[in-house]
């Protein structure tokens, strides 16, 4: 359930208002992008991160966006001060508004900002899985991007659940893993981790880019690596990562048993846990001391 206020362009209103128009073509037909970030104790988590994938991702699918991040990063953190949502999941999305066949009425902007704060879900010790083929098509240029039109993968998740998993595992065209609808997915053999390449058609999650990049302090060794369901299947252990769920482990896949060895995954999670108070730490507002 999202929270009482929500930002919309400049402004924080009630969620129960109508602050949008059916001529907004970003809304009819998915034209936009958008990004989900962890705030903990009032701190946007990688917002850095996630804008640089937003600008990424709007400049391919044409996408106009707000050209002064840190305004709108201030905007959004008061929208969490209005909800009281110190420790939440923010979704932030940029739409377009303009172009297509459907023009209409407008608020007048090439684009609006919308953005909505909620509780963070408990995804409890593991999660089920399941595959989907041909799922990913990891040749297409837009492969990786992370928009609105987000209909498929909440399809296939509805189904899944309805079968009594939790999560599915998205093939490509090569019959390779690519990732999960909103997670990407990491197997391991020993010390070592392996995760899909971006090449395998998978977004590029905020959280898997720290594990890769800011997780060294672990001893684990972490590379991409093409996998195929056998070899995730013959793992050591797997396990999922996203904004909301951090390092979660797999405990099956289409009913086997994964392996639970588990140190590997472990090990990563205290250094990206670190990451993540250091992060925070270095940009909490500092108390005013008075004279």
């Amino acid at each position: 359930m999202i929270h009482r206020y929500v930002l919309h362009n400049n402004d924080i209103c009630e969620a129960s208002e109508r602050n949008l128009s059916p001529g907004q073509i970003g809304l009819l037909s998915g034209w936009g992008v958008f990004s989900t970030l962890r705030v903990a104790e009032g701190v946007l988590f990688a917002f850095e991160r996630h804008w640089a994938r937003i600008t990424r991702d709007a400049a391919a699918f044409h996408v106009p966006i707000p050209d002064n991040p840190e305004c709108l990063r201030r905007r959004l953190l008061d929208l969490v001060a209005a909800n009281q949502a110190y420790n939440s999941t923010l979704r932030l999305v940029v739409v377009r508004n303009g172009g297509g066949m459907w023009a209409g009425p407008t608020t007048g902007q090439a684009f609006d900002v919308i953005a909505l704060t909620t509780d963070s879900k408990q995804w409890g010790d593991g999660v089920k899985l399941t595959y989907v083929e041909q799922a990913r098509h990891a040749a297409c240029p837009f492969a990786g991007n992370k928009v609105l039109s987000w209909a498929m993968n909440l399809t296939w998740l509805e189904s899944a659940q309805a079968r009594g998993f939790d999560e599915v595992i998205l093939l490509n065209e090569r019959g390779e893993v690519a990732e999960c609808t909103s997670a990407n997915i990491f197997a391991t053999r020993g010390n070592q981790v392996w995760t899909p390449p971006l090449s395998s058609g998978c977004l590029p999650g905020i959280t898997r880019q720290v594990v890769l990049e800011e997780t060294s302090s672990s001893g684990v060794r972490v590379v991409e690596k093409p996998l195929t369901p056998a070899e995730l299947e013959s793992s050591d252990e797997v396990f999922i990562t996203s904004t909301t769920r951090n390092l979660l482990p797999v405990l099956e896949i289409e009913g086997r048993k994964m392996g639970r060895a588990d140190e590997a995954r472990q090990a990563l999670e205290k250094a990206f846990s670190e990451y993540v108070r250091r992060y925070i730490a270095e940009r909490q507002p500092q108390p005013t001391v008075e004279a």
